[in-house]
């Protein structure tokens, strides 16, 4: 089977070989389009193998949404300029709407779309976070998405009851830029409390402060230490009033946030 310069160019947009590669590949394979293709990405997964060990700090996260119900994925890569590439950002999104409907699981039906981009792109690219959230009867969620150069960055769902769509959205927007870790302090495992307090200690001490008041301000660090973390102690958008006292008598039932380069 004969081919033309143009199906050699044809495999090269296909799969990100490089032009030698793909005439090589068409000979091969009699000239057989679909042979070569997969003779190629073969040689290309084997070749994404050896990046797996590589740093992904990078990528891009998407939300979908739709009534009670949130899903998001993250994709990793390894450069902020991979991320921003339509196939990437695009795929994130289509990834995002089927765990929408279709739980978790769903991304397994997109695995070959995830290892053609780590064989076009030539970076080490896997999937990061893939969450969804349904609403518990009575409540209601709230997301937020922030994109930096046509990606997005933070996602974040929130899940609130007696509360306010427009509180819970400010408590969604607060959360991706407090960058909260626990919903409450009484979510921090004690050992995480015991370091920091014994951390604590040795600050004080090396302050000269007196002996007999150490154990006031080191418990008065440790609570600020503690607040810092916690959603639900944090001061809404950094002003006093904490997100717990600003939710009309409501309450926080869980949220989550994807951040890159987290």
């Amino acid at each position: 089977m004969s081919f033309t310069a143009k199906d050699v160019k044809a495999l090269r947009d296909a799969t990100g070989a490089g032009m030698m590669d793909a005439k090589k590949s068409l000979e091969a394979a009699d000239g057989d389009m679909e042979a070569a293709t997969q003779a190629l990405r073969e040689k290309g997964l084997a070749k994404a193998d050896a990046r797996s060990d590589r740093d992904n700090d990078e990528g891009t996260v998407a939300i979908a949404v739709d009534g009670n119900t949130a899903a998001v994925v993250q994709i990793k890569t390894e450069t902020d300029f991979s991320a921003k590439n339509n196939a990437i950002t695009t795929l994130a999104q289509t990834l995002a709407d089927a765990v929408l409907t279709g739980g978790p699981g769903a991304v397994d039906a997109h695995a070959d779309a995830i290892d053609d981009l780590k064989v076009t792109i030539k970076e080490n690219i896997e999937l990061g976070a893939v969450e969804q959230i349904i609403a518990t009867d009575g409540n209601i969620l709230d997301t937020y998405l922030h994109s930096q150069d046509g990606r997005g960055v933070i996602a974040v769902v929130v899940e609130g009851n007696g509360v306010s769509q427009e509180d819970l959205h400010q408590v969604a927007l607060h959360i991706a830029f407090a960058k909260p870790t626990y919903l409450s302090s009484d979510e921090i495992p004690a050992d995480d409390i015991e370091k920091e307090r014994v951390s604590l200690l040795e600050i004080t001490k090396a302050e000269g402060k007196p002996e007999q008041a150490w154990d006031k301000i080191v418990t008065g660090r440790l609570n600020a230490w503690k607040g810092e973390r916690a959603l639900l102690e944090q001061g809404l958008h950094g002003d006093k009033t904490a997100v717990k006292d600003s939710l009309g008598g409501g309450n926080i039932a869980r949220f989550i946030q994807v951040v890159i380069g987290s």
